[in-house]
């Protein structure tokens, strides 16, 4: 049963921790990157398994989505959100207090599948909360709300790990969310009602756990795979994740053919429109994860930066995000419609080439300044495609098919972030070991731009596919979309 929606300071009270926990979610998605070189040196890392510190977030996040938006729809909305809230909390005291690589990788997992439960239900209480001629404002304060955490978390994460408070380094990224998430339970437990779906969904836990599967034998190889010297097992671990994908593939059309509720409604990649948006999806978010691991491993290790000052490098980038979100959704969708998402991975690229020729041209002596234009330029391009992506991708679904098809658009940027750690990962890490550099930042010079070149090119791929896309997108609810598809990228 549904309770009766908060009205005046307790509504307040239970938006401030329904935005906490969002805050917290999109933060910790990208915190830990900044402070790789320092977990490495404390924990003693390989390469591989700093991948994986990032991957295992997205991915137990992707796998996890669409079954924690029904998990909530079937026992409570509220009653799931306190859990992956508590979840998630204690989980960051696991990540604080690691021991070992295999500690912090498993922690970090835990955390992904605390958020998976917890996420989908803070914009279904919003929906609870507010009236439709409210939501408008409410939307607007979570869409800025997700946009200064999705890319403060460099910053913020370099600035505590820097603090170095009570001497716990690194592990104060993963602390600070002890005193949020517990106040965020709290309020939550007094001032968010309690919901569920009018219609009772069903649970596909074995399609969770076959993707699970599928996708843990194609990462796993990727990122263990160079280390390893590429032995047979590498191949035939990926051959039979392609295998199992396949398979489940098959059994989620097998599923709807029946009128079940499958993971995934299959029949969605019918509609060139969503189809080409799905592929966008991943050649967009697969160079642009990639950026995000090696960009502070570039700075810290190659370069030599202080972790403050690598996090702050970022500023051009952080700014540049926000605002052209703001500009693509609510002017250039409506004026040029998808040309926009052909722009911007093109922007992208351009910020790309012109990090590449600054670095090459300056050298091991490149300075914060130096990189300002780069990285403002990429942050402009990702703000353009990442507010406008979904209205355009989602505008042609059947009513009927739009859960299903905004529970797939979602689990396919985390997907694409979990490959590009591992591709990307271990581009960067090949390139590393065949330079023929004489010095440290001379290595990594090497390595960065030769895989930024890649990057690049994958964004000209996510431009060509956005090509495919409707001319316009549908107007309605462009606002609340927005918002959506911000905090989800």
């Amino acid at each position: 049963m549904n309770s009766a929606p908060p009205i005046g300071k307790a509504r307040a009270i239970a938006l401030i921790s329904l935005f906490m926990a969002s805050f917290m979610e999109l933060l910790d998605a990208t915190i830990v990157n900044v402070a790789l070189p320092d977990i490495e040196r404390a924990l003693g890392a390989q390469n591989a398994e700093l991948q994986w510190m990032v991957a295992s977030y997205t991915l137990a996040l992707a796998v996890g989505l669409i079954t924690g938006s029904r998990l909530g729809d079937i026992y409570g909305r509220k009653k799931v959100f306190i859990i992956g809230l508590v979840a998630f909390t204690v989980a960051s005291v696991l990540c604080g207090a690691a021991m070992n690589p295999e500690m912090l990788i498993a922690s970090r997992a835990l955390q992904g599948l605390a958020s998976a439960a917890m996420i989908p239900q803070v914009l279904s209480s919003l929906q609870v909360m507010y009236k439709p001629s409210e939501r408008a404002g409410a939307m607007a304060g979570f869409s800025a709300l997700a946009g200064v955490a999705a890319v403060s978390g460099p910053i913020v994460g370099a600035i505590l790990t820097d603090a170095n408070l009570f001497g716990w380094g690194w592990r104060t990224i993963f602390f600070v969310n002890i005193p949020v998430g517990i106040f965020a339970v709290i309020c939550a437990v007094k001032f968010v009602p309690e919901s569920k779906a009018p219609v009772r969904h069903k649970l596909d836990l074995s399609g969770v756990v076959i993707l699970a599967v599928g996708m843990l034998a194609i990462l796993y190889p990727l990122t263990m795979g160079r280390e390893e010297g590429w032995p047979l097992w590498t191949y035939l671990s990926m051959v039979f994740g392609v295998l199992v994908l396949v398979g489940f593939v098959l059994l989620q059309h097998r599923e709807e053919k029946r009128g079940g509720e499958p993971l995934v409604a299959v029949s969605l990649f019918k509609s060139r429109p969503f189809a080409a948006g799905i592929a966008m999806m991943f050649l967009f978010f697969i160079p642009m994860n990639g950026f995000f691991l090696i960009q502070t491993l570039f700075l810290q290790l190659g370069l030599e930066y202080p972790i403050l000052k690598a996090g702050l490098t970022m500023i051009p980038f952080s700014i540049m995000v926000p605002v052209l979100a703001g500009i693509s959704a609510a002017i250039l969708a409506r004026k040029i419609g998808r040309v926009v998402l052909q722009l911007g991975p093109l922007v992208i690229a351009g910020g790309f080439v012109v990090l590449i020729f600054t670095v090459q041209a300056v050298g091991g002596t490149v300075t914060p300044w130096h990189l300002i234009a780069g990285l403002a330029l990429s942050g402009a391009g990702f703000g353009m495609v990442v507010a406008p992506v979904g209205i355009f991708v989602l505008s042609e679904v059947p009513t009927k098919f739009a859960g299903s098809a905004s529970g797939l658009f979602n689990t396919t940027s985390q997907l694409a972030g979990a490959l590009g750690v591992a591709i990307i990962g271990t581009i960067f890490f090949d390139a590393l070991e065949g330079s023929a550099g004489t010095s440290q930042s001379a290595v990594f010079i090497d390595g960065f731009t030769s895989t930024m070149w890649i990057m690049a090119g994958g964004m000209v791929l996510a431009a060509i596919a956005a090509s495919f896309l409707p001319r316009w997108a549908s107007e309605s609810d462009v606002a609340e979309d927005a918002a959506v598809d911000l905090v989800d990228a």
